[in-house]
């Protein structure tokens, strides 16, 4: 638990009168010097922090082609999934904290590409069961046509 002003006053005219650096006789006039000290620096940093408002920071700067800077520590990755945990966080709200899109990867551009690539090549919602369900026999002919052509290309 955080002190407070008058027990850090408290303290540190306690440990110069036990230093000798103050005689015991003037331990009152210190120990209201102390703490108005501590006041008035107490007060200069909440008008500071007050002030001050927090920059914003400009997500889209974070995230480049081959790396994306984490802005909590700003360690780089080839994506973040796993590294926010370190932070306590999941993609949700760390999109919330940084007003980063919704949609937008949490990954460098060039892993999103390749991602991109194979699912394009793989076709996987052509895989699901409803698809192939609602497709019928067409499923059967699309794999069959892909498969010529692959060979014609190949």
């Amino acid at each position: 638990m955080a002190q407070t002003i008058l027990e850090m006053a408290t303290d540190l005219t306690t440990a110069l009168i036990q230093a000798g650096r103050i005689p015991p006789e003037e331990l009152q006039d210190t120990l209201q010097k102390t703490y108005a000290s501590l006041m008035e620096l107490k007060m200069k940093g909440d008008n500071k922090a007050a002030a001050t408002p927090p920059t914003p920071v400009n997500w889209r700067k974070s995230i480049a082609r081959n790396s994306i800077t984490c802005l909590e520590c700003g360690a780089t990755f080839k994506q973040l999934s796993r590294h926010l945990r370190d932070h306590n966080l999941d993609a949700h709200s760390y999109r919330a904290k940084y007003g980063i899109l919704r949609t937008q990867p949490l990954a460098a551009r060039s892993v999103t590409a390749m991602r991109k690539t194979i699912a394009q090549r793989v076709k996987p919602w052509e895989k699901a069961p409803g698809y192939v369900k609602a497709q019928g026999g067409k499923a059967a002919e699309v794999k069959a046509q892909r498969k010529r052509t692959a060979r014609v290309k190949g």
